[in-house]
């Protein structure tokens, strides 16, 4: 077992305690029992938005990078808003008094995350003014809203509002001949209190920023300056506002509830989708952002009209909508931003002259990205289209961009003749629009387009191509624990297995026609799939662990998750700390399990790896009667999260890995070396705090790792004869 005390620096500071809510060193008898025993998990989710935002302020990395977590961090944020807190506003609204895991009604629950939300608002300001300062010392000027500028400057912006954006604004005045207008999702206004210089008569106008500007403006010239648009517009309201003295501004941002309620009696899905998200766009207000010093008679006009009943309304001097600093991370300034990186291609396939088939058959390959290249996955269907011998393919689609390579390679192999099967999920979030999209097109080619259940989400990363081979065919599979998306498999950290193993094909042909067909499959060889056999293939293996720890066998489970919220697979792995069995989790986000309870759970350890990479990779190990890492341990890669919704409300795939070289790597490298990781690590402890793992005699960083090594499957001939692959051992240091 990780011993995570050795990893912890003695000035670690804890990070976001679950105050309201403390738990003894020692448990309680009854605590198995009670709500205690887990996280709230909207707190869990903001602690881990507090860790990405933490990067911001990260030394180690360079300037442009920090600025960019800041905006991720605002996008998350956003999100948390428009669904999580939106989803109990909805409860509230409809006196619903669903309890939480930990004990809390929707209202309570509410409170909490407003309050912290508010608190991470006053953190993301802080670094924004920081990183500003930072900016400009590296001769990035971000300009304020009310800087002197020099004449070639301001001559500059006046020009580019009136050629570029006064034509594409709409000023509003409200008033009863002008209703309050509309104001969308996400979307961005000023108000400007006005006085007409012909009769003293006050006005109150509207700008709506129209979604097409650019959130931030580059000025010409080779010293690069930055404005938003919300402050352009204000510095040339004279020039929209003639006639007119400007007596204050106001930059407001809204957040609407985003997210779409699938009703069982839904008669088209596609028809319903389409409407549904015209619905989302006109959304419940969830959030109310002011910037400024913001004129109280505007401020008291937003609130009579956008009905903020229950919603969070944050006022700060300084910016609103962090999400849009993305656009300065594109300065052209490579000196601050991470070195660039180039994926490699498995060895194995270029052996074979680029094959992947042939190598496919030769033995199963294991690819984890970004490190290796995901043209691996494209190619392997692009290969699939055009191979006279392919008869048919089958695909899940969950998210695969705006310009997908993947869907082009299935439209190629149905002009080509070749039987397509595409089942596209319309329920993966905010990614509807595009899957409709995707969906139209490839209708039109000729590929069948299946949308799955109504219910339940298809979140499976599968895909089958059946091929003419001898007097016979042959099925090759391919398992993502990822989705098949282009741009996320550059910064995502995933896993793709390939294999030809006679048994996956079958159990992925089952799982399709179960999902083409509501044919449930009465049983597998492989392949354990939720909402069937997922669940109690877990459960069996922590059992299996913990009647081996009983009998005084070595009892350990690996586990690497994005999160950990069923509070029945909880409840199991507090089982089998009692009985002895050491558990070490990686879990990236939400994580409702309290470790480290004497009693309850203090052989779990519990860490979050935040890097350069997104930790997204699903991993479960069993030892199985011999220490950690062995050949013997029963090693699975995964579709599913350790939720409720991956384990009962959707249609994903457990694959054991039974290949040697793909076990090994799995588990000796991947697996090991998220627990060895400590400087990107952040350790939780009992009250819910995180603490960063502060400085060890030998650190390890487990993003340069994989950079810097190659990986041990897909390597053919180049393992036995080129550079040997750094061993990882759970010594501390011996690398």
């Amino acid at each position: 077992m990780v011993d995570t005390n050795e990893l912890l620096a003695a000035g670690a500071a804890p990070q976001t305690p679950d105050a309201s809510r403390p738990v003894q060193d020692s448990a309680p008898d009854d605590l198995a029992s009670r709500p205690e025993r887990f996280f709230n998990r909207e707190l869990s989710w903001l602690a881990f938005n507090e860790r990405v935002l933490a990067e911001a302020s990260n030394p180690n990395y360079p300037l442009l990078e920090r600025l960019r977590f800041l905006s991720i961090s605002g996008s998350n944020i956003d999100e948390f808003l428009m669904v999580r807190v939106a989803g109990l506003a909805g409860q509230v609204r409809r006196s619903i008094e669903e309890i939480s895991l930990d004990g809390r009604t929707p209202s309570q629950a509410i409170a909490l995350t407003h309050e912290k939300a508010l608190e991470l608002e006053q953190i993301q300001q802080a670094s924004w003014a920081g990183l500003k300062q930072e900016l400009e010392e590296a001769g990035i000027h971000v300009i304020g809203d009310d800087e002197e500028l020099d004449a070639d400057r301001a001559h500059w912006l006046r020009e580019y509002f009136l050629e570029h954006v006064m034509a594409v604004i709409t000023p509003q005045a409200i008033d009863p001949a002008h209703p309050f207008p509309f104001v969308p999702n996400q979307g961005i206004g000023v108000l400007f209190p006005l006085v007409r210089i012909a009769d003293e008569a006050p006005v109150m106008e509207m700008v709506l920023i129209p979604a097409a500007l650019p959130r931030y403006i580059r000025l010409a010239g080779e010293q690069a300056a930055w404005i938003s648009i919300e402050d352009l517009i204000v510095r040339n309201a004279a020039e929209l506002f003639p006639g007119f003295r400007i007596h204050g501004h106001g930059v407001f941002r809204i957040l609407r509830d985003s997210d779409i309620e699938i009703e069982e009696d839904a008669e088209d899905l596609v028809r319903y989708y389409r409407t549904a998200i015209q619905r989302r766009r006109r959304g419940m207000v969830i959030s109310l952002q002011l910037q400024g010093n913001f004129d109280a008679s505007a401020e008291e006009l937003l609130r009579a009209q956008l009905g903020l009943e229950r919603a969070l309304i944050m006022q700060s001097k300084g910016l609103v909508g962090f999400n849009g600093l993305s656009a300065i991370c594109d300065e052209d300034r490579p000196e601050l931003k991470f070195e660039p990186y180039t994926p490699r291609y498995p060895e194995r396939i270029v052996e074979h002259d680029g094959e992947i088939f042939a190598a496919i058959r030769e033995k199963d390959i294991v690819v984890q990205h970004p490190y290796e290249s995901f043209e691996v996955v494209i190619d392997f269907l692009r290969q699939a289209a055009r191979d006279p011998d392919v008869v048919a393919i089958k695909q899940t689609l969950y998210r695969a961009g705006k310009q997908s390579a993947i869907i082009s390679a299935l439209i190629a192999a149905a002009e080509e003749g070749k039987s397509v099967t595409a089942v596209v999920e319309l329920k993966a979030r905010f990614d509807e629009e595009q899957n409709l999209l995707w969906a139209s097109q490839l209708e039109r080619a000729g590929v069948q387009v299946i949308y799955g259940f109504v219910d339940w989400k298809t979140h499976a990363k599968t895909s089958m191509v059946v091929r003419r081979e001898g007097d016979g065919y042959r099925t090759y599979c391919h398992f993502g624990t990822g989705n098949y998306h282009p741009l996320t498999a550059r910064i995502y950290t995933d896993l793709s297995y390939f294999t030809a193993d006679p048994a996956a094909g079958r159990d992925v042909g089952r799982l399709f026609n179960f999902i083409t067909g509501y044919v449930e499959p009465t049983r597998t060889e492989l392949l354990s799939i939720s909402p069937i056999s997922l669940r109690s293939t877990l459960y069996e293996c922590i059992d299996n662990e913990i009647a081996n720890a009983q009998e005084g066998k070595p009892a350990a489970i690996w586990i690497k998750l994005n999160s950990l919220t069923d509070p029945g697979l909880i409840d199991k792995l507090y089982a089998a700390s009692r009985a002895g069995v050491d558990i070490d989790c990686v879990v990236r986000g939400i994580c409702c399990l309290r470790p480290g309870i004497e009693g309850l759970s203090e052989n779990i350890t519990v860490k979050s790896v935040i890097g350069r990479f997104l930790e997204h990779s699903r991993i479960w190990a069993f030892a199985n009667g011999e220490e950690l890492p062995n050949r013997r341990a029963r090693v699975f890669i995964t579709s599913a999260d350790g939720m409720s919704r991956n384990l009962d409300r959707r249609v994903e795939v457990l694959l054991p890995i039974t290949n040697k070289t793909v076990h090994d790597q799995v588990l000796d490298q991947v697996m090991l070396a998220n627990l060895l990781d400590t400087e990107q690590s952040w350790v939780l402890h009992p009250d819910g705090s995180y603490a960063r793992v502060g400085a060890v005699e030998n650190p390890f960083n487990l993003h340069r790792y994989f950079m810097t090594n190659p990986s041990l499957s897909g390597r053919g001939a180049a393992l036995a004869s080129g550079r040997k692959v750094p061993k990882l051992s759970l010594r501390r240091g011996n690398i």
